[in-house]
């Protein structure tokens, strides 16, 4: 089969159907790739042209309450600054992993009015010059075009209100997660119609929820169908209305919500989290006529090349079968991945992952 663009793979993979090849993707931290330039990566190149990955873009908007983003300290080692969200948080400069959480803006009904106020859909949320520069160049690449929506419970509870209060909120207050989650998306919607109305288009839209963690979820089923599903469904509704596709980044344990999913319109899901339960074989097999996979191969195995290597000629054959497969890890590369191994799993990804 002739070598395809990116775009056209996705297209194949979310179609069901075969390709040259599986897209291959990946996200590592800032971290693994300091690793990876120590270890030859010419510094200033983009790692996705260097390891021959497939090439994607993003389209972000900016739906936040405007506050006012400033660094608080900055050492060697870490930042701790505040967010446009209201959020402060302490983000170490050299090492993989999330921010920790010190402080937030939005503690309750009265702040988020506030907050909420500031949230108007205006022209000067999107980032028009960055669009006119970059745009014609995904397309000639034949780039997967994202429309990148921010919203639901994991933006709430992580990057605005916090984890204990969204948590608490969920059982004492829904109606207050309710307006908070569909708020976030109107806007989010609503600068999206302009990017698209001004010739923006884009091929999905994608959004990160995660509603699990290991061998668990958040919430129940029940509560997921009552709060947040309809706020879901607004958003597949609105891309399939534009003709393009529904990606969910949820991490965790996830499965009692796939049929859910599937439902309300979600065209692929991704992490697929390993450690925290989620099976990629179990799931393609049950599901993968109806649903494209994402991820899938287990981060924790990525620094012993023997053992991701077996780990992927397991797998990768069946996630592959008839298409509905993304190739790359359950959540993003750790910065114990050298660049000669990475190397060696995008060159098995290829040869496995070809049709």
């Amino acid at each position: 089969m002739n070598s395809m663009t990116s775009r056209e793979r996705f297209q194949r993979m979310y179609e069901h159907r075969e390709a040259d090849r599986i897209p291959i993707v990946d996200s590592p931290w800032r971290a693994t790739i300091e690793r990876w330039e120590r270890e030859g990566l010419p510094e200033g190149m983009d790692w996705v042209d260097f390891f021959g990955l497939d090439k994607t873009a993003g389209i972000g908007v900016d739906n936040s309450p405007r506050f006012e983003a400033k660094v608080i300290e900055e050492t060697d080692e870490y930042t701790v600054f505040t967010s446009s969200w209201g959020v402060t948080m302490k983000n170490w400069r050299h090492a993989a992993s999330t921010p920790e959480f010190l402080n937030f803006t939005v503690t309750d009904r009265k702040s988020w009015e506030m907050a909420k106020a500031r949230m108007v859909p205006t022209r000067d949320r999107v980032n028009w010059k960055h669009l006119q520069e970059n745009y014609p160049r995904w397309r000639r690449e034949g780039r997967w075009i994202s429309g990148n929506l921010w919203f639901g419970f994991d933006i709430t509870h992580s990057w605005f209100v916090g984890t204990e209060r969204v948590l608490m909120a969920l059982a004492e207050d829904p109606e207050w997660c309710i307006d908070m989650f569909n708020h976030e998306l109107d806007v989010c919607l609503d600068l999206l119609d302009m990017v698209w109305d001004a010739g923006y288009t884009f091929d999905e839209v994608s959004w990160p929820d995660d509603m699990g963690y290991k061998f668990n979820q958040f919430f129940s089923l029940s509560m997921y169908r009552q709060i947040l599903k309809p706020v879901h469904k607004r958003a597949a509704d609105w891309a399939h209305a534009k003709g393009i596709k529904v990606h969910l980044h949820s991490c965790g344990d996830v499965r009692p919500f796939i049929s859910d999913l599937i439902e309300i319109g979600v065209d692929c899901l991704n992490p697929l989290e390993v450690k925290a339960g989620m099976n990629p074989v179990e799931i393609k097999r049950r599901y993968g006529d109806r649903l494209a996979l994402h991820g899938g191969i287990n981060a924790v195995l990525w620094d012993d090349i023997d053992s991701i290597e077996a780990e992927m000629r397991r797998v990768v054959p069946v996630l592959k079968e008839n298409g509905g497969y993304i190739f790359s890890s359950d959540h993003s590369v750790p910065s114990s991945v050298s660049l000669e191994n990475f190397r060696r799993i995008v060159d098995l990804a290829k040869q496995l992952g070809s049709y």
